[in-house]
C-alpha cells in the first residue's frame, strides 16, 4: 500500500465524489478510478459505495480512513522533525492531556521554553486517559499528562507538581449542594454521569465505596463541558475534577468535594525508548527547571 495512493483515498472521501477527487489532485477521472480498484483488490475489501449522486465509505472504508488519516499525520510530523534536525531549535510538540488544572504547569514550562525558542510551537490534544495512552502509542503525541499510576514498562515519567481528587458536579437548587463534602452512600443509586475513563478503569466501586448494584450511571462524558450540559438539563449527578467547570457567578451549577477521595498524583510521561527532537528534550529540561530537580525519568 502506498503512501500516495492513501493520499487518493482520502481525497476521495473528503470529495465524496471520484470526479471532484481527481479534479482535485489533478488526475483523470479513469486512472483515479483504477488506483481506487486495485487498492479494494490488495485489500480483499469493498470500500465504498458508490451512486450517482455521491459515494459513501463501506465500515471497512472507515476504518481505513482513520488509519490513513494518522499514517498521513504521522509522516507530516516526520518530514516536520527531519527537515527541523540540523536547523535552530524549533518546531511542533504534541501533549496529549485530560481537563485538568494541571494544564497550567505545562503552558508555564512552555512559555518558559518559547521564551528562549519563539518557532517551537505546542498543541495540546485534549482527551482521557484512553485517548491519550493510544495516541502516544501511535507515534502522533510527544508527550501525555496522565493521573495515577504510570506502567513503567512502557513509558518514561516526571512527576509534576500539581493533584486532583474527585467532587461532584450538580445543580445550586440540589438538596446536596446544602452541603460542604458530599459523603459516597449519597451518590448510591443516584444517577451518576461519569468521565470514560472512570467506566474504563473501574474505579468507581472503590470511590463510592459500594457494590455494582448501588451505581446507577446513566451516561458518561469525554469532555466535561458536555457532561456539565447534562448535570444542568437535570440527568444527574458528574464525578469530576474541580476547576473544569466555571460554577461561579450566575453559574446554575456547584462544585461539591466527595469524602474519601484521595489526591491523585500527575505524571508528564513518554514513550520508552523515543527518540525526542531537540524541540522536545528542551521542553522536558524547562519541565526539570521548574520542578527544581535534575531529577532522571523513572
Amino acid at each position: 500500500m502506498e503512501l500516495r495512493v492513501l493520499q487518493y483515498f482520502l481525497a476521495v472521501t473528503r470529495e465524496q465524489s471520484i470526479l471532484g477527487a481527481a479534479e482535485s489532485l489533478h488526475l483523470s477521472q479513469p486512472t483515479l478510478s483504477r488506483q481506487l480498484k486495485d487498492l479494494e483488490e490488495e485489500l480483499g475489501k469493498q470500500l465504498f459505495i458508490r451512486s450517482n449522486r455521491k459515494i459513501t465509505l463501506t465500515e471497512e472504508g472507515m476504518i481505513l480512513r482513520k488509519r490513513a488519516e494518522e499514517i498521513m499525520e504521522l509522516v507530516r510530523k516526520t518530514e516536520d522533525e527531519i527537515a527541523m534536525s540540523d536547523q535552530i531549535i524549533a518546531g511542533d510538540i504534541h501533549i496529549g492531556a485530560g481537563e485538568t488544572e494541571g494544564i497550567r504547569f505545562l503552558a508555564k514550562a512552555a512559555q518558559s521554553l518559547r521564551a528562549e525558542y519563539p518557532l517551537v510551537h505546542f498543541h495540546i490534544v485534549s482527551g482521557d486517559r484512553v485517548s491519550v495512552t493510544e495516541n502516544l502509542e501511535r507515534g502522533l503525541l510527544d508527550f501525555g499528562l496522565l493521573f495515577g499510576d504510570i506502567d513503567s514498562s512502557k513509558y518514561n515519567s516526571l512527576e509534576v507538581p500539581s493533584t486532583d481528587s474527585f467532587g461532584v458536579l450538580m445543580c445550586r437548587d440540589d438538596p446536596l449542594a446544602q452541603k460542604d463534602l458530599v459523603q459516597p452512600q449519597d451518590l448510591w443509586e443516584k444517577p451518576l454521569i461519569v468521565s470514560r475513563q472512570s467506566v474504563h478503569d473501574n474505579n468507581l466501586l472503590s470511590l463510592l465505596h459500594c457494590c455494582e448494584e448501588k451505581v446507577n450511571v446513566v451516561a458518561t462524558y469525554n469532555l466535561l463541558f458536555n457532561g456539565s450540559v447534562m448535570v444542568e438539563e437535570g440527568m444527574g449527578y458528574a464525578i469530576c475534577f474541580d476547576h473544569i467547570v466555571n460554577v461561579s457567578g450566575d453559574s446554575r451549577l456547584c462544585y461539591r468535594p466527595l469524602a474519601g477521595s484521595h489526591d491523585l498524583p500527575m505524571h508528564i510521561v513518554w514513550k520508552k525508548y523515543q527518540v525526542l527532537t531537540r524541540a522536545a528534550d528542551r521542553f522536558l529540561q524547562s519541565v526539570r527547571n521548574i520542578i527544581g530537580s535534575p531529577q532522571k525519568p523513572s
